[in-house]
């Protein structure tokens, strides 16, 4: 007989892992949370709505074993503790891992390009979606959530912001992932009061932007700018705002852009944000890194991610008394604040597709999704009834300032096409040139114009080698 499970114990080995750095939920971790899981008795699972209705000895998936991946982010992270829920109540066994994003990228890519049937749940990277989802590798979800047999009308299919299921389809508009978050970029200063206090407000546009930067940087001894190194996706905002884009028009003509004055004009203001007002080493700065700052003080605006930015507000903020948020600033020709989505799917070599569906359909619940919102602190929501509840809002209302507004404001922005450049199948390829020319421009190993032009002569050469016609 197997025993007890002892909760706390089961909390200290979570607490302990997680002090590791350990980005992979091992299957040997998961067999031991999942057997403590079993031993505890019957409980209903939120999120599961036919558990409910099950007697205490169902198991509707006992012998059956789930593989399932994404890579390594605050909700996948998150649903780890929840899995052995998912076990208990279904008798299925969830072998799962999250490794880190380049990794699991690249395995990913080469076990679907295989078709494979190693894994049931899969992520759909957004840089990915139109080469995974295009190439057939993931499997349609319309007649899951339309069958009432398998999808309860509970369940709410719609309920997801159309901002971020737009990418997940095809040509034909079939659904092949559920969004499990909406990564939008935005801005954030973690000493607004440094910028309140000489007489300025938080930047609505580029021009502002270099006004308040000037006026705020290094008062008490705080850079004024900071971002992370993934440029492919931080500067394309600032590429678009001077009216310039990746590729001519995609997804049809994808001949780069790069070398466009509008293009080099970008890259000189961005990198001149860098070198002037950004912090020691700015250029080596990750996403971590930069939030680490921000709540600490050590760096005060930066257009980020809203699910970075927004844990300046947490109680273990230096800052959480005088942070605050805005929209994404406006450039010359607009306001283009990056909306991304990532999304569980199905992959068609997957031997257990009626399970993994039933685990996707628990993973995106209301129940579930709500929990994380109230115990872990989760805010990049996808489901909209969500979002406008109450508490939501109050959740992310922060020194009077409501980010849930911001937040539904830029995904509905970035429903209206302009993210195309980031799911054609060959974007990851321009996404490497990219970061490589910023990097030059703000090291000045390059002027702005000669590290453009060198990205646009290299983007091209990787299209043609894979076979794009330009």
């Amino acid at each position: 007989m197997e025993k007890p499970v002892d909760r706390k114990a089961e909390a200290s080995v979570e607490d302990a892992v997680q002090q590791c750095g350990d980005d992979v939920v091992s299957p040997a971790r998961r067999r031991f949370l999942a057997s403590g899981a079993a031993a505890g008795g019957t409980t209903l699972v939120s999120g599961f709505p036919f558990i409910a209705r099950a007697r205490a000895a169902d198991k509707p998936l006992s012998g059956t074993t789930l593989n399932v991946s994404c890579w390594s982010a605050p909700y996948p992270k998150y649903l780890a503790d929840y899995i052995p829920e998912f076990e208990q109540a279904t008798g299925a066994k969830v072998n799962y891992e999250t490794p880190s994003f380049p990794i699991y990228n690249q395995r990913i890519d080469v076990e679907l390009s295989t078709k494979g049937t190693a894994y049931d749940v899969l992520n759909i990277t957004f840089i990915y979606a139109g080469r995974w989802i295009g190439a057939g590798w993931f499997e349609p979800l319309d007649g899951y959530m339309n069958d009432p047999k398998k999808t309860p009308a509970d369940w709410i299919p719609n309920d997801f912001l159309g901002g971020t299921t737009a990418s997940m389809k095809d040509k034909n508009g079939r659904l092949y992932g559920i969004p499990w978050i909406a990564d939008v970029i935005m801005s954030g200063a973690a000493r607004a009061d440094l910028i309140h206090k000489a007489g300025k407000r938080m930047p609505e546009t580029f021009d502002e932007v270099g006004t308040v930067m000037k006026a705020v940087h290094n008062q008490d001894g705080i850079p004024g700018f900071i971002i992370d190194n993934h440029y492919g996706w931080t500067w394309i905002p600032w590429l678009q705002g001077f009216g310039g884009n990746v590729f001519r028009d995609p997804p049809g003509d994808l001949m780069p852009t790069l070398d466009t004055p509008e293009a080099i004009a970008a890259a000189d203001f961005f990198a001149n944000l860098l070198t002037s007002y950004g912090p020691n080493g700015v250029i080596s700065y990750t996403y971590d890194q930069v939030v680490a700052a921000l709540k600490q003080g050590r760096a005060n605006w930066s257009p980020n991610n809203e699910t970075f930015l927004v844990q300046m507000g947490a109680a273990d903020s230096k800052v959480a008394s005088t942070c605050d948020f805005a929209l994404f600033p406006a450039g010359p020709k607009g306001r283009f604040p990056a909306v991304s989505t990532h999304a569980w799917g199905i992959p068609v070599g997957s031997k257990n597709k009626d399970a993994a569906w039933e685990f996707i359909k628990w993973a995106m619940s209301k129940e579930m999704v709500g929990r994380m919102v109230r115990e872990k602190g989760y805010t990049s929501i996808t489901r909209r009834s969500l979002i406008e509840q109450a508490d939501f809002k109050q959740k992310l209302m922060i020194n009077g300032r409501d980010v849930a507004k911001i937040y539904l404001d830029t995904v509905e922005l970035g429903a209206s096409g302009y993210m195309k450049y980031r799911t054609v199948p060959v974007y990851p390829q321009v996404d490497k040139e990219i970061d490589i020319a910023i990097q030059n421009v703000a090291s000045k190993q390059m002027s702005a114009k000669e590290a453009m032009q060198k990205a646009q002569a290299n983007a091209v050469t990787q299209l043609r080698r894979s076979g794009i016609k330009l």
